[in-house]
């Protein structure tokens, strides 16, 4: 099967739910540039067309994607205004930056022995963008802009699962004018459970006296 998706919808059909819980639809809806036209569009235009992740199912196929009429739908059904001609810009970058996410993931995974049982899978997510993690709290004390949305990932690892914590920032391009939207993701293990804790810890100790694994593992910086 690879029409399910990592979020409980509750009653809505299989079919119908798409890997990001609303509150996550309108956060990304606000960040992305769009034409937000004030004039009634025909939302018969909105492609049906699902992409499949690269990201494993624990049943043996990938994460799905939501349609743009999916996405639209999905908000329109919470009575968050959306814009038919939006949905052709958003779901591409909402796409990608959710495949880099898993990149920087798998980053944290490598040479932990996920290979031996067939590969690392994402068994749930879900999107918590009113929720600030301690460390993006910090950072806000300290200056820094709030990330936009939050995601926390479930993935098992030869029976063995770890959460792991994305934090999502948007920029501007460079230049007065640019609407060029950038993203920066920090991605790391949460510090629920003694696996979360030892990767962070290991982390930290590569960067502070070299590697501790003959893999590289990404930088807390």
């Amino acid at each position: 099967m690879v029409d399910k998706c990592p979020v409980d919808h509750g009653s809505h059909s299989s079919d119908q739910s798409c890997p990001v819980d609303h509150k996550s639809r309108t956060t990304w809806a606000s960040v992305l540039p769009g034409s937000s036209p004030t004039h009634p569009v025909n939302t018969s235009s909105l492609s049906t067309e699902r992409e499949v992740s690269s990201i494993p199912r624990t049943d043996n196929g990938n994460w799905v994607y939501p349609s743009e009429a999916q996405f639209f739908a999905a908000m329109a059904r919470k009575n968050h205004n959306p814009h038919a001609p939006d949905m052709k810009t958003i779901i591409p970058i909402h796409n990608a930056v959710n495949e880099r996410a898993w990149s920087e993931l798998m980053k944290w995974e490598s040479g932990r022995g996920g290979e031996k049982c067939g590969g690392v899978k994402l068994v749930t997510f879900k999107g918590r963008p009113n929720d600030l993690t301690p460390k993006a709290r910090l950072m806000t004390l300290l200056g820094y802009s709030a990330p936009f949305d939050r995601h926390d990932w479930v993935v098992e690892r030869c029976g063995t699962r770890i959460r792991y914590v994305i934090d999502f920032y948007t920029g501007r391009g460079a230049g007065p004018s640019s609407n060029n939207v950038s993203f920066y993701l920090d991605v790391r293990p949460a510090l629920d459970n003694w696996e979360g804790v030892k990767m962070r810890a290991e982390n930290i100790w590569q960067d502070w006296f070299g590697s501790v694994r003959s893999t590289n593992t990404p930088s807390q910086s």
